[in-house]
């Protein structure tokens, strides 16, 4: 940042930031003369082969590398565990690592929701790498406890640790007796290498972990479960950043006369009010609740891929019925959770939520003629990719490249489920475990017309001239779509009303005089 006089303006002082100081004579001769020194390429090489890269030769090419991953669409576990933590009550994240991964979780977190992040590691540093970090682990749990009194720690790992195998059990219990926290203080713990798998692995072992924890604690006692003549359900959403989701579930649940138990809540934690006082710990499933959860009568598994650890943990050792569904994104995305939710609970869809469903697809058919036909590249976490995926489908437009880094063995068939039920399916690619610059060819070779997934995918658009929806994680350079549902009908909406609009601006920037229209 700097300053410059602004003599036209009664403001003495003009601020800049780097969009127009780097536009400044100054610093565009200080540019040619930095190429001179490094004796770049000329501009006319460079263009040639960024031309080239742009092609079928250099697709086939990127295609066959096996060795490199350029612009994964992932983050690491230890990401996710921190989200999945974040969710209960009263509870401090603690990434047992250097200071450094926890930097990134939490300015990671801080950018897309826009909120501060509690976060604390355990700062290994290359004494700990060698003799172990038990000593680390104690001191930061009890630092945590005297300074920020939480109810429940969540422990996860970095590479750093799990390249020189710490065990984390026996330190838990090491702190215990070394009277750094309480015999029965609540404590969980995931191994989450950031070498393998990605943040949706992250957070389904953080949040196995801390199920585990909660169903062997004092209070998961089936006496303290309140009697209610409603029928309680968990809803467990995944590695969800749309805080405005886990709100419209409880909406939608509790107009059918269901008591839904969101398991991993962070739409307090997360999007907290600015009332003038700071809370550490501003929301949370409560974790009293929590405990309760395996006397629910069954959970709503809404991510496949991400939670496929914790969702075999319920159905396994807590005997619940286990109801696996996509993400209700979209019509009938939104009427199979639905269903479920009436089948299960006995109970009725309400009229308010037929007149939501009629909305939509009247909107729908409101812009049919400006989203029909569309192609569609789009790029994320597998669970999302198939839900958009239908969304898009049943909207007319065409996906034609779909691409998920960290999708697991399941998503191929799920994909081909989604595909081959619409004929605007047929020309689709799938492709798993590519990254970002694998869609870049696919973009430039094939090209689309319109762009779905995250902030990520911004340099793409830019370069090829496509316009990006955005949605998933991370989102940072735009702001408050995170607060908005994607989920249920009115979610829907929302992201009819993102797709089309973004279509109505690209179809004004681009129209000649004549098509200039006032009415779209």
């Amino acid at each position: 940042m700097t300053t410059t006089p602004e003599h036209t303006s009664a403001v003495p002082l003009r601020v800049l930031d780097h969009n127009d100081i780097f536009r400044d004579e100054v610093y565009q001769k200080q540019f040619e003369g930095k190429r001179e020194f490094e004796n770049a390429a000329p501009k006319e090489e460079v263009q040639r082969v960024l031309d080239w890269t742009r092609g079928w030769e250099y697709r086939e090419k990127n295609f066959a590398r096996e060795a490199l991953t350029v612009n994964p669409a992932k983050a690491c576990q230890p990401l996710g565990a921190v989200l999945a933590a974040l969710g209960f009550e009263g509870t401090m994240p603690l990434v047992h690592g250097s200071q450094g991964c926890v930097a990134y979780f939490r300015s990671h977190f801080a950018r897309h929701f826009k909120e501060p992040v509690p976060a604390a590691s355990t700062s290994m540093t290359e004494d700990a790498a060698v003799f172990g970090g038990i000593n680390n682990l104690v001191e930061a749990m009890e630092n945590i406890t005297a300074l920020y009194k939480p109810k429940h720690i969540a422990i996860s790992t970095t590479c750093m640790a799990e390249v020189i195998g710490e065990d984390l059990f026996a330190y838990i219990g090491a702190a215990r007796d070394q009277e750094a926290i309480t015999q029965d203080f609540p404590v969980s713990y995931a191994h989450t290498p950031s070498f393998v798998g990605s943040h949706i692995t992250g957070y389904d072992v953080m949040l196995k972990g801390i199920l585990e924890m909660l169903a062997k604690s004092p209070d998961a006692d089936a006496s303290k479960v309140a009697k209610s003549d409603k029928v309680r359900l968990n809803v467990i959403p995944g590695f969800d950043t749309y805080i405005g989701n886990h709100r419209e579930y409880k909406r939608i649940l509790e107009l059918m006369g269901v008591d839904p138990l969101i398991l991993g809540d962070h739409s307090s934690s997360l999007d907290s009010p600015a009332d003038g006082e700071y809370d550490l710990y501003p929301g949370g499933t409560p974790l009293a609740e929590g405990a309760l959860a395996k006397f629910s009568r069954a959970s709503l598994v809404l991510q496949e891929s991400t939670l496929r650890r914790t969702a075999e943990y319920i159905e396994k050792d807590w005997k619940q019925d286990t109801i696996l569904l996509e993400t209700p994104l979209g019509v009938k995305g939104t009427d199979a959770f639905l269903t479920a939710v009436a089948k299960v609970a006995e109970v009725e869809v309400p009229a308010e939520l037929t007149a939501e469903r009629g909305r939509l697809v009247d909107a729908i058919t409101d812009s049919h003629a400006y989203v029909h036909g569309k192609r569609v590249a789009i790029a994320g976490d597998p669970d999302l990719v198939v839900a958009l995926t239908r969304f898009v489908l049943e909207l007319g437009m065409i996906p034609v490249h779909i691409v998920s880094t960290n999708a697991d063995t399941s998503f191929p068939a799920r994909m081909e489920k989604v595909l081959s039920a619409s004929k605007f399916g047929e020309e689709a690619t799938v492709w798993p475990e590519k990254d970002l610059w694998h869609l870049r060819s696919l973009v430039f070779t094939e090209p689309v017309d319109v762009l779905i997934g995250s902030m990520q995918l911004k340099y793409i658009s830019r370069e090829a001239n496509v316009p990006l929806v955005r949605v998933g994680f991370p989102i940072f350079d735009r702001h408050h779509l995170h607060r908005f549902p994607i989920i249920g009908y009115t979610g829907g909406l929302h992201l009819l009303t993102q797709l089309v609009n973004t279509i109505l601006d690209e179809m004004d920037r681009n129209a000649p005089d004549h098509s200039f229209d006032a009415v779209r």
